[in-house]
């Protein structure tokens, strides 16, 4: 795999020329930035941008007043190549909260493991209505301790209105749902995106994300993708790396709340 071919891909097919990950919401170019913009449950915020020394400051303010507009927490989603070199400083100066580092992965959906093995007594379950949903989100809520409100919102909506842009699946352990994780369908690129994968504490240890990556890499092959990307957290790095996922770059998520300001 060619590193430098493909992170322009990347940029090119899921940053610079996006398409808008659900129906509700929509994709827009202002000046030198692309932002997702849709309902407060939706993800919001700014997916690329080609900016400078000269005009960096002046797109982050014109993108803060445009989402205080419509009342939206946002994310700027920099990455360690993006320009100018001191982006990240800049969004802290404006007043954005960075989130914790991730590793950009990817790796050739040929060359991953497709071998599901589980423990004994765990099955997977493909998730296709609500109650699938509510299994994903109380697995989220155990795995990294944070809400999954908002998640199980945007999760059913996309499911009701999008449901060729996502595969989810959940590991049960006899009816407890141990393990859970998504892909991101993007029609019309190379790449399948692998999000939310989280093990319940008392599970983890097991190969049971592992499966789920495999699941997940047998889809994308069954479906024509080339390679498979990932935002890495400390945690799954290592078990990706095992699995055969090189790193392009990393990503630093920049929120801003506009409440917060105000």
């Amino acid at each position: 795999m060619n590193h430098e071919e493909v992170l322009a891909l990347f940029d090119r097919q899921l940053r610079r020329d996006a398409h808008a990950d659900g129906r509700g919401t929509r994709v827009e170019r202002d000046g030198d930035v692309v932002r997702q913009v849709g309902a407060d449950h939706d993800w919001n915020g700014v997916l690329w941008s080609d900016l400078d020394q000269s005009t960096a400051d002046a797109a982050i303010r014109a993108q803060m007043r445009y989402f205080a507009t419509l009342g939206r927490e946002f994310e700027w989603k920099a990455y360690a190549h993006d320009r100018p070199g001191d982006l990240g400083r800049r969004l802290k100066s404006a007043g954005f909260t960075p989130e914790p580092q991730e590793a950009v992965m990817v790796a050739p959906v040929r060359d991953l493991p497709t071998d599901t093995a589980l423990p004994e007594g765990v099955h997977l379950r493909p998730v296709t209505d609500t109650a699938g949903v509510d299994l994903v989100a109380a697995v989220h809520e155990q795995a990294f301790g944070v809400s999954s409100a908002r998640l199980r919102q945007r999760l059913l909506t996309q499911l009701a209105q999008s449901s060729e842009t996502i595969s989810m699946v959940v590991a049960m352990a006899g009816d407890l749902p141990v393990c859970a994780a998504r892909m991101e369908l993007n029609p019309g690129t190379d790449f399948a995106g692998l999000w939310g994968g989280g093990t319940v504490t008392a599970w983890r240890g097991r190969g049971i994300y592992r499966a789920l990556v495999a699941h997940r890499a047998r889809t994308a092959a069954d479906l024509g993708y080339r390679y498979l990307q990932v935002d890495a957290t400390d945690e799954s790095r290592p078990i990706l790396q095992r699995l055969g996922f090189t790193v392009l770059s990393t990503t630093t998520p920049y929120i801003y709340d506009p409440h917060r300001e105000a």
